[in-house]
């Protein structure tokens, strides 16, 4: 199935030539480019991608608004930050924007199809060091709470915490020496609870909420 991308960038050099990227990427077509983000949130509107790629830094309209106004109106296309600051201010105000994925500008073209391909299909996609960064995140505030949100029990909030750090549920029943059927049931509880789709969801919503009351 062909997954249709709209590329948000400020800089022609790099729309141009993340357009000629993605031209050689199998199953990928592009919707469309924009120079700011009013243009970006237009186009999706318009063209209705699957994916956008998003830079943060642009005039008129930054990224970070872009993909809120985006995610509001039409929650069924994902977003890819794709931008040359990993900053955690500008990672976790992306998240809370509803951004499916965050890459760093120096991705290669393996690891960028990969995170289309996995966004397009509800999941979520980090660059590494992001990803070890959320995860620290979420465990120090876990750390200096000692009570969960939406009444998750103890146990569905290290599930959670495990979900955010970017573990499988074959990694996480491995790490709390359960069954991943039990995994599985505990991820269907706290998703419940919190009124969660996916893991992408659940990585934002781990960060936004720190696993405090």
């Amino acid at each position: 199935m062909t997954v249709r991308v709209l590329v948000a960038d400020d800089q022609t050099v790099v729309r141009e030539g993340l357009v000629l990227l993605l031209a050689l990427l199998p199953d990928v077509e592009v919707a469309g480019t924009a120079a700011d983000g009013e243009q970006a949130v237009r186009l999706a509107a318009s063209e209705t991608p699957d994916v956008v790629l998003m830079d943060l830094r642009m005039p008129r309209m930054d990224g970070v608004e872009a993909t809120r106004r985006i995610r509001a109106c039409h929650p069924g296309i994902q977003v890819v930050v794709l931008t040359t600051y990993s900053d955690d201010e500008s990672v976790f105000a992306a998240l809370r924007a509803g951004a499916r994925g965050y890459l760093t500008k120096d991705t290669d073209a393996e690891t960028l199809a990969r995170a289309i391909a996995t966004v397009s299909g509800g999941q979520a996609h980090f660059d590494p060091e992001v990803q070890r960064r959320l995860a620290e995140e979420v465990a120090g505030r876990a750390h200096r709470s000692s009570d969960s949100p939406d009444g998750l029990t103890p146990r569905e909030a290290e599930v959670l915490r495990l979900i955010a750090a970017g573990k499988s549920n074959a990694e996480i029943a491995g790490e709390l020496f359960i069954s991943a059927a039990t995994v599985k049931t505990h991820i269907n509880n706290l998703f419940a609870k919190a009124g969660l789709r996916d893991r992408a969801q659940a990585v934002t919503y781990a960060y936004r909420h720190g696993l405090e009351g």
